[in-house]
């Protein structure tokens, strides 16, 4: 396998070198300048406040509405591009200063902690890819050399199986992509054996812990010892991976096994209560929703089949149900805006619908754009002859949903989202959605830009970038941290419904593997890993798409539910109902033409001249293709005489 940049070349062909301090937006890096003279002109003053006034009645009124950054020409967005990769490498900076090599990073205190004993590479191998593609040679090779030296996967600790899956795992085997060093390979591999025995089940179905060191699989200690239906379903795009690499069918097996077990349940219309047991392999309770715990079971249901260049159908109609059943079942309007939204079904389909809906179901409208798609441009997919009324549906309901989370952001007085939302449905009320006291905080996360940045590369509509900008800036604006020294973190909120709001003092590690990377994606001319030749996993880590073969394929089939009726699979080329397309005509049989050829000729019929008359037949029978199709060797038996019970029979024709 060869890597996407040539080795020795920058990444995107070299446009990007580290900025200065002084470089970067004054509104980004704002530091306070302790040794700045006092000026003491009153015409200065005036001038100042004049045009803070101009900038705030503006600003209030929203004149111009959102319009992106304000640089001119035709670099407007690769300025921004580089707005985010400051952002990004000015905090990892301050990260190497204060908390290097730590799992955990408090940027207000200044501080790192460590999950267990010993480090898992928590930060440092979740952001890995987003600092090889934003070009930070040094930045990755002190990355590099930290993972070779000091991290080690075999110690004594348990470790939740799917956090450490898609953050450590992932992060390893898309920097080897994009590197080809062995290094990253070697440690995904041993990251992999140590997991193994999670799925030490009854059924494959990983319990949701694993020690390192031993290996055990370890039940949940809550929910009478289920494991998250979402959880373990999303390892097969990191497992399917590793095992194409290093062709051990094991890793394939594994994951694969989790999915038949899943499908064995038959979820009703593809909609899967988020708990299940291990040992049993069934559901555990009726809750059934698109946020935690349930989330990436319907993402990566898609995404297996785009993994395998759609050579697995068995996973597209299991995503197509789910988006049905979604349709269906979960989806409503809010009053009074018409936005789309996402709610959760507490007891079960066909109960009622909660309007509650997680920050984390906003990757749900770029999957659906996704989906319709397979990852070509819209303009593009709708071209092609399996493009259908349903698709376009699933589209349009993708830009629907991400523009609702899009206000999620653009509703609330910081511009940013909290946690939860829920809807409102009550026509006498004038807002679309409320905010729980317990729901007001923001962890930085993904999904909104995640959803924006799909719908910019299939659209190309600039306004998902004007979106995206302002949730930069704003995030900018609220979120960052600057010590006594200008050295700049960001941290998650407590509370995004007042100004200023209050802080949390963390930052998780999807900051930087998610959030920073899906902005500088948004913001990138180069169409910098296309989406019809990648798929992200669910901590934002792109693998390249593959190829079955021999050994990694389909191992499975679905089960056949015996009380379900039988239904016509959807058409996948459009038919024009109008002028429906005319069948062949069909070759009459032997017998048939035969006895025509007879009735039309009834001397070869005669017992005398036998062979002779058989050679006429068929010479015949050759010359009349409106008689037959098919070439024909007729035998014909001599005609005995016919009592009068067998007037009205016919001639035996072989």
């Amino acid at each position: 396998m060869s890597s996407i940049f040539p080795k020795g070349d920058n990444i995107g062909g070299g446009i990007w070198k580290a900025k200065s301090s002084n470089s970067l937006p004054m509104y980004y890096k704002d530091k306070p300048n302790y040794n700045a003279a006092k000026s003491g002109k009153a015409a200065t003053y005036v001038k100042g406040l004049v045009v803070a006034l101009v900038i705030y009645f503006l600003y209030s009124f929203g004149f111009g509405g959102i319009s992106g950054p304000s640089f001119g020409g035709g670099d407007t967005w690769a300025k921004a591009q580089k707005e985010v990769r400051s952002a990004m490498l000015d905090s990892w900076h301050t990260y190497e200063k204060f908390g290097w090599g730590y799992d955990i990073y408090h940027p207000i205190r200044q501080q790192g902690e460590n999950m267990g004993p010993k480090p898992l590479g928590w930060i440092i191998v979740d952001s890995l890819d987003t600092l090889i593609l934003m070009d930070a040679k040094e930045e990755v090779a002190r990355a590099r050399k930290w993972i070779k030296e000091v991290l080690d996967y075999r110690f004594d600790y348990n470790v939740n199986v799917f956090e450490t899956t898609i953050r450590m795992m992932g992060g390893l085997l898309s920097a080897f992509h994009f590197t080809e060093d062995d290094a990253y390979l070697d440690k995904a591999v041993d990251l992999a054996n140590a997991l193994d025995g999670s799925f030490n089940s009854k059924t494959g179905i990983p319990y949701s812990s694993v020690n390192l060191e031993s290996g055990e699989g370890i039940k949940n200690h809550a929910d009478q010892g289920a494991s998250s239906t979402a959880e373990v379903a999303t390892l097969q795009l990191e497992f399917k991976y590793l095992a194409s690499l290093t062709g051990e069918v094991l890793y394939w097996q594994r994951v694969e096994k989790v999915m038949q077990a899943l499908e064995g349940n038959k979820p009703e219309q593809g909609l899967v209560p988020i708990y299940v047991d291990p040992d049993t392999g069934k559901f555990q309770g009726n809750l059934i929703r698109l946020g935690s715990r349930g989330d990436s079971y319907y993402e990566y249901l898609l995404k297996q089949y785009l993994q395998t260049n759609q050579q697995e159908p068995i996973y597209r109609d299991m995503y197509r149900e789910s988006v049905r059943g979604v349709k269906k079942n979960l989806l409503r309007r809010s009053y009074p805006n018409n936005l789309a939204f996402i709610g959760e079904l507490e007891n079960g389909i066909g109960k009622h619908l909660s309007p509650k809906m997680d920050h984390l179901v906003c990757f749900y409208g770029g999957l659906l754009a996704l989906g319709a798609t397979n990852g070509l441009t819209y303009e593009e997919a709708k071209k092609l002859p399996d493009w259908t009324a349903e698709k376009e549906e699933d589209f349009q309901l993708g830009a629907d949903l991400t523009y609702t989370c899009y206000r999620m952001y653009a509703d609330v007085e910081t511009g940013l989202s909290p946690e939860i939302v829920v809807f409102n449905e009550d026509k006498t009320q004038h807002k679309d959605f409320h905010i729980k006291p317990a729901d007001r905080h923001n962890l930085q996360r993904p999904e909104t830009v995640e959803s924006l940045f799909i719908l910019y590369r299939l659209t190309g509509d600039e306004k998902y970038r004007k979106y995206g900008y302002e949730i930069f800036q704003n995030f900018i604006k609220y979120t960052k941290v600057v010590n006594k020294d200008g050295d700049i973190a960001f941290t998650s909120l407590r509370d995004v419904t007042v100004i200023p709001p209050k802080t949390k003092d963390n930052m998780e590690s999807f900051w930087y593997a998610e959030t920073l990377k899906y902005l500088y994606l948004l913001f990138d001319d180069t169409n910098l890993l296309p989406l019809d030749k990648y798929v992200f996993n669910t901590e934002a880590h792109p693998f390249p798409r593959f190829n079955l073969n021999d050994i990694l394929k389909t191992g499975w089939r679905r089960k056949i539910e015996e009380k379900k009726e039988p239904t016509l699979q959807e058409p996948q080329i459009k038919i024009d109902k109008q002028n429906p397309p005319e069948a062949q005509p069909v070759d009459k049989s032997v017998e048939k033409a035969a006895a025509e050829v007879i009735k039309q000729n009834p001397k070869v019929a005669k017992e005398e001249n036998i062979e002779e008359n058989k050679q006429k037949m068929n010479d015949i029978i050759k010359q009349n293709p409106d008689i037959v199709a098919a070439k024909v060797e007729a035998k014909v038996e001599p005609v005995k005489e016919k009592k009068d019970t067998e007037k009205d029979s016919k001639p035996e024709v072989n």
